[in-house]
C-alpha cells in the first residue's frame, strides 16, 4: 500500500497513557511489531502507523499534519489552545472523540501545614505547574491574583524548594502528593484521553480507515464493563428480572424447548454485574446463570 494511504497516528511515548492508547489500538484490531527502543511501529494487518513522541507534542504534529490523528490527554489538548489563543492564534487540530481511559485532574495542592480556607486562600501566593494556561484560566474566572511559576517538570517538590507555596498538577491516585507531604484542596480541570484529527481533508481511503477505526473504538469502549447473561425463567418472573439486570437493553426471551412455562433469557448488561446482583436474579426465579465477557460490540 502507498505511503500516503497509511494513517498515522501519535501516541505518547512513555507515560499514563502509553500502554491504554496500545492496548485500546490493539482491541480495534491492530497487529503490530515495536522494539524497545524504537519511536514508530508499522501496523501489519491495518494501514495504520504509530508514532511515539512526547504527549506535548501530539497536537503540534497533529494540526501541522505530520500525523492525521492523536492520542493525547485533555489537559495537554486545552494547555495547548490557550497557549496558541494567548498569542493571537488558534489551534487546528480538531478533537473527535473522547476515549474512556486515562482519567485524571489538574488540582491545586497545599502542603500539609498550609491552612486552607477556600480559593481566597491562593491569593497573593506562588502557584508552580506545568500548565500556566489553564491555571491562569482558573484564576482569572475565579478573580484571584496569583503568581504562576511554570516549571517543566518536578512540580510536586516545588514548595520544599523554596520555588513556590502551592502547586497545580494532574493527580489521579494522590498517592505523589500523599508522598511528597501536599493535599489536594481544589480542581481546576477533569482530564481524560481523548483523539484529535489533522485539519487536512483526508484522502477517501484514509478517511474511510479514520471512519472504521471510530467505529471500531465506540465498539471497544461499550463493551469495556459489558457482560453477556444468560439465564432460564418462568415468565411470571420476567417483569422482575428485566428490572434486575444492571444497565440492560430489551434482553432476549426465548422459548424454551419443552419447558412449558419457562424461558431462557439473553442480555448484554453495559454496567458490572457483582454476585449481588446474580444472587437477587436467583430470588426472582432465575436459574442456570451464566456470565460471559464481551469481547466486541458494534451497534
Amino acid at each position: 500500500m502507498e505511503r500516503q494511504q497509511r494513517l498515522r497516528i501519535a501516541i505518547q511515548k512513555s507515560g499514563r497513557l502509553t500502554d491504554h492508547s496500545l492496548d485500546l489500538l490493539a482491541r480495534c484490531g491492530l497487529k503490530y511489531s515495536r522494539g524497545k527502543d524504537q519511536l514508530m511501529c508499522y501496523g501489519e494487518n491495518m494501514p495504520l502507523d504509530v508514532l511515539f513522541v512526547r504527549d506535548d507534542d501530539i497536537p503540534d504534529l497533529v494540526q501541522e499534519d505530520v500525523c492525521d490523528l492523536g492520542l493525547v490527554g485533555l489537559n495537554v489538548i486545552e494547555e495547548k489552545r490557550l497557549a496558541m489563543a494567548a498569542r493571537g492564534g488558534q489551534a487546528r487540530f480538531e478533537m473527535i472523540q473522547r476515549l474512556d481511559f486515562g482519567r485524571c485532574r489538574l488540582s491545586i495542592a497545599v502542603p500539609d501545614e498550609f491552612v486552607y480556607d477556600g480559593l481566597r486562600s491562593l491569593a497573593a501566593r506562588r502557584i508552580a505547574t506545568t500548565y500556566p494556561n489553564v491555571l491562569a484560566r482558573f484564576l482569572r474566572e475565579n478573580s484571584i491574583e496569583a503568581e504562576i511559576v511554570t516549571l517543566s517538570g518536578a512540580v510536586e517538590i516545588a514548595p520544599r524548594l523554596g520555588r513556590a507555596d502551592l502547586i497545580c498538577d494532574l493527580v489521579s491516585t494522590g498517592s505523589t502528593l500523599t508522598a511528597n507531604h501536599l493535599r489536594e484542596v481544589a480542581t481546576v480541570l477533569q482530564s481524560e484521553a481523548a483523539l484529535i484529527r489533522t485539519p487536512v481533508a483526508l484522502p477517501d481511503e484514509k478517511a474511510d480507515w479514520v471512519r472504521r477505526l471510530l467505529l471500531r473504538i465506540d465498539g471497544v469502549q461499550q463493551v469495556r464493563e459489558s457482560k453477556y447473561i444468560m439465564l432460564h425463567a418462568p415468565r411470571s418472573a420476567l417483569g422482575r428480572i428485566k428490572q434486575l439486570l444492571p444497565g440492560s437493553e430489551s434482553p432476549t426471551v426465548i422459548p424454551l424447548d419443552g419447558g412449558g412455562d419457562k424461558v431462557a433469557v439473553h442480555a448484554v448488561c453495559r454496567e458490572n454485574v457483582f454476585w449481588e446482583t446474580l444472587e437477587s436474579l436467583k430470588a426472582a426465579g432465575a436459574s442456570a446463570l451464566l456470565v460471559l465477557p464481551v469481547e466486541k460490540m458494534l451497534p
